[in-house]
């Protein structure tokens, strides 16, 4: 009798194995493939056919030190480990009054004002607070568009231009009414770069 119930097991845990732990997901990966291929592998962005990134993942572009690179729009900062790292996404989980967190804004906020040239008051929220998952690669279109005169000057491209580019890549609020205007920060500077 306990031969067979052993038996009897055995086959199950082989059968549920190949089921569920081969079959299922081979299918559903294959049905990912078929309806949503660059979703399932990652939402990667190519530039001259190389993988840059992901559209779903936010890059710094600063240089080693940390310093924003003036020739390129930048990105809300980031919490997650040193700075966008998908392996540590998280927010800081400061309060609204921590001193770590309003020092951090501080420090945003004059680094930005003598980045840009404007004052405190035109400076977004999203450029000076992390998202949630410290990974979003997005900003506001008011963010971007503050960027618009350094990053034309930089590049010695008319700000017309840049502005216009700008306002191309203004996504809309999800489904028409979620959330707010976005400016995906990867995209917009793979365009950048194209303009010269």
């Amino acid at each position: 009798m306990r031969m067979r119930q052993t038996w009897t097991a055995l086959r199950a845990l082989v059968i549920l194995t190949l089921v569920l732990g081969v079959g299922y997901p081979l299918l559903i990966t294959g049905i990912g493939q078929l309806a949503l291929p660059a979703q399932a592998n990652g939402s990667l962005v190519r530039s001259d056919g190389a993988v840059v990134g992901s559209v779903l993942i936010g890059q710094s572009f600063t240089d080693a030190d940390g310093n924003a690179l003036p020739e390129w729009f930048q990105s809300r900062p980031s919490a997650a480990g040193a700075g966008y790292d998908g392996g540590a996404s998280s927010g800081s989980n400061y309060g609204p009054e921590n001193p770590d967190l309003v020092s951090a804004i501080q420090d945003r906020k004059s680094a930005i004002e003598s980045l840009e040239s404007v004052t405190a008051s035109e400076i977004p929220a999203d450029a000076l607070t992390a998202s949630a998952s410290g990974l979003d690669p997005h900003i506001s279109p008011a963010y971007a568009l503050l960027q618009v005169p350094r990053v034309a000057a930089a590049r010695g491209i008319p700000e017309t231009q840049v502005r216009a580019l700008v306002k191309s890549f203004i996504q809309g609020r999800d489904l028409g009414y979620l959330g707010d205007p976005t400016v995906n920060v990867l995209q917009l500077n793979i365009a950048l770069a194209k303009l010269g």
